[in-house]
């Protein structure tokens, strides 16, 4: 049983994008005299990818180190159980206890990290963007 589905990409003339001058009542080009350079469309893109490049970045470092962290211990697990099986303090708990429990903790300080970041930056240059004001 096959069902026909119908491609209506582009066929709704609502869907198009009007030009700005449209939306403000005024013609294209009056408005783009008036407009300074940093809100024009270009402006606005390259301060978004800007942004988009820099939560990238520290979306990747974060990720990179909680992968570091995981998959090292994992690896000493695999390869390395009498390191992981040393005891200590007083015999009461194994290195690999506590390697287990600081990587399952770092995932948490890793998220506060990137959460605080994207409060403290992200968030307030991507309203800023929206309303068309550089912070």
């Amino acid at each position: 049983m096959s069902m026909m589905v119908e491609d209506t990409r582009g066929s709704n003339p609502r869907t198009a994008d009007p030009p700005i001058g449209a939306l403000l009542g005024q013609p294209a080009e009056v408005l783009a005299e008036a407009t300074p350079p940093h809100l024009t469309a270009a402006g606005a893109s390259d301060a978004l990818h800007e942004l988009s490049a820099r939560r990238t970045r520290i979306a990747s470092i974060l990720t990179a180190v909680m992968m570091v962290a995981y998959f090292g211990f994992i690896l000493l697990v695999a390869f390395d159980k009498p390191a992981v099986g040393t005891l200590l303090a007083g015999g009461r708990i194994s290195l690999g206890i506590l390697l287990g429990a600081a990587v399952i903790l770092l995932a948490p300080i890793l998220t506060t990290i990137y959460v605080r970041w994207a409060n403290r930056h992200y968030d307030g240059a991507l309203e800023a963007l929206r309303h068309g004001s550089r912070r």
